[in-house]
């Protein structure tokens, strides 16, 4: 009995969590923007609280922007699949393989669940059912493996997220510290209370799981590895793809730098740097491949 195909369900159920982003993305809006900045900025006369409100209001909406764009690029965009006309000369025996051609890749391994080839850094995917390039997880809040193609697009997505997270928790804070106040006073409508605390207690549970996710990532980012090959590195072995922490770093957002904090790759990144393509990936000098 293959337990795993019980799994493939939680691709389906993965979809209302994109509501449920929708959602608490709704909520803070209407707690920060709505609800508290926007009526002092229209409201106030003074010309240093109105000149704040702006700012804030502005560099929300400027982060809300990057969120939802890389937040729905990592969504829509195909972490990378073994390609069909991908074959190398080989001799498979039972569930391993050995390689009878190489270009400095290694051996190449070889899936008994999808029966194909797989591309040096290529996992299967008990949830996609598929072999997945470059595969560091799925994640359930984007209803997609993350991959090759689309780790950049991940890693922004936290980026922002926890950026805009933050905002939120630094501007209501004045405002839930008033709360208790308020609802002593009877001075604001429950609904406004409601949705002040809802916001601000979730805004405050995303930052610090953020924060533990995101250093975890750029811990992985500086060694060029991810997190299934975590298990895989063994002892004090250097890992032949770090390259470096800047060339580590290019592996994954490109050399262009006017595209790194942008959902995209620039033309010339995608055509030179092979490893955004997930099918073969450059290794240290010093180490046998």
């Amino acid at each position: 009995m293959n337990l795993f195909r019980f799994c493939s369900g939680l691709k389906v159920l993965g979809y209302f969590v994109i509501l449920l982003v929708i959602t608490f993305v709704a909520v803070s809006y209407y707690a920060v923007v709505v609800n508290t900045w926007w009526p002092i900025l229209i409201e106030n006369n003074h010309k240093a609280l109105s000149a704040l409100a702006c700012l804030i209001i502005l560099v929300f909406h400027f982060l809300l922007i990057m969120l939802l764009w890389s937040y729905f690029t990592a969504v829509f965009t195909d972490p990378g699949s073994v390609p069909e006309h991908f074959r190398r000369e080989l001799v498979v025996v039972g569930d391993s393989l050995e390689a009878g051609a190489s270009t400095g890749q290694g051996a190449l391994g070889y899936c008994p669940k999808c029966r194909n080839v797989k591309p040096p850094r290529c996992h299967h995917c008990s949830i996609c059912q598929r072999c997945v390039l470059k595969m560091d997880h799925h994640c359930v809040w984007i209803v997609n493996c993350v991959g090759a193609r689309n780790y950049k697009f991940f890693l922004l997505f936290l980026l922002y997220t926890f950026l805009e997270t933050l905002l939120d928790v630094v501007v209501l804070l004045p405002s839930f510290i008033e709360f208790f106040s308020q609802a002593i006073k009877h001075s604001s409508s429950p609904s406004q209370l409601a949705s002040l605390v809802l916001a601000f207690v979730l805004n405050l549970a995303f930052v610090l799981s953020l924060l533990c996710f995101i250093v975890m990532h750029l811990s992985l980012l500086s060694t060029n590895t991810t997190s299934v090959e975590v298990h895989e590195k063994s002892g004090d072995v250097r890992w032949k793809y770090d390259l470096g922490k800047k060339k580590n770093f290019e592996q994954v957002f490109g050399k262009k730098k006017a595209f790194w904090l942008l959902p995209l790759y620039s033309k010339d990144d995608l055509h030179n740097i092979t490893s955004l393509q997930g099918l073969e990936f450059p290794t240290r000098s010093d180490i046998d491949p």
